[in-house]
């Protein structure tokens, strides 16, 4: 596992290649002091600031993946997580995998991962991420969801695209009886066309959006933090009954 470098202000830099000095913005670390350090020891810059020195968890890693399309944050995959019980034993889809995020951190959870990416450049970007995070578990195809999934009696199917009610009998084709169909769609009139088209195959549970507000801790002074993470996306949720 990498080691990583963090500031007393929370800024974390990776260490790629620990026979390099790293340069930021706090200044430059040596090589050698890199390589002496272990986790729990600080290094100083040149320009005086000091780093504490950490094993990187794969949170740090993932927070490095490289990006292409808008990715869905993480307050709401934390959201799917728990909507529907996500677990070590759970085999599930992503269509719209875009960079591949949703997908490698569900990979670290699950048991299997399916993405699906349509487009050639978004899908070469999804496997350089997999390969960074070293992941195993996660099987990323280069084809149109509209076709088809090749997989069944999946546990989940997410769907991040612009048009997922397109989608909704591959979904019902590939998902096991009590499965769960989950949309991320930023407009509500996507939502609406969803819902109208589940049929009776499925059960409609909710839509909802996560909000999120940081909150600023320094000794008694304490408030919110200016900028709020609001609207990013719906979640809609629906379970296959038959």
């Amino acid at each position: 596992m990498p080691k990583i470098l963090i500031t007393d202000k929370n800024r974390k830099f990776i260490v790629k290649d620990e026979n390099k000095d790293v340069h930021t913005n706090f200044g430059m670390i040596t090589a050698e002091d890199i390589k002496k350090a272990k986790p729990g020891d600080k290094v100083k810059s040149n320009k005086d600031y000091v780093f504490s020195v950490s094993e990187a968890d794969f949170i740090d890693l993932y927070r490095k993946i490289k990006r292409s399309a808008q990715i869905i944050p993480l307050k709401d995959i934390g959201f799917i997580i728990t909507e529907t019980g996500l677990n070590k034993k759970s085999v599930i889809i992503e269509a719209g995998a875009g960079s591949g995020a949703l997908g490698c951190f569900l990979a670290m959870i699950c048991k299997k991962v399916y993405s699906y990416e349509i487009r050639q450049d978004f899908y070469e970007l999804v496997k350089k991420n997999i390969s960074y995070l070293s992941l195993k578990n996660i099987a990323v195809k280069n084809k149109d969801a509209k076709i088809g999934f090749d997989e069944t009696d999946v546990d989940v199917v997410i769907l991040d695209l612009a048009d997922p009610w397109e989608l909704v009998e591959q979904s019902r084709k590939a998902l096991k009886i009590g499965g769960f169909l989950v949309s991320y769609s930023p407009t509500i009139p996507q939502v609406m066309d969803l819902t109208d088209r589940l049929g009776e195959d499925f059960t409609y549970i909710k839509t909802s959006e996560i909000m999120e507000r940081e909150w600023e801790i320094n000794k008694r002074k304490v408030r919110p933090k200016s900028q709020a993470i609001g609207h990013s996306g719906f979640l809609s949720f629906a379970r296959r009954i038959k």
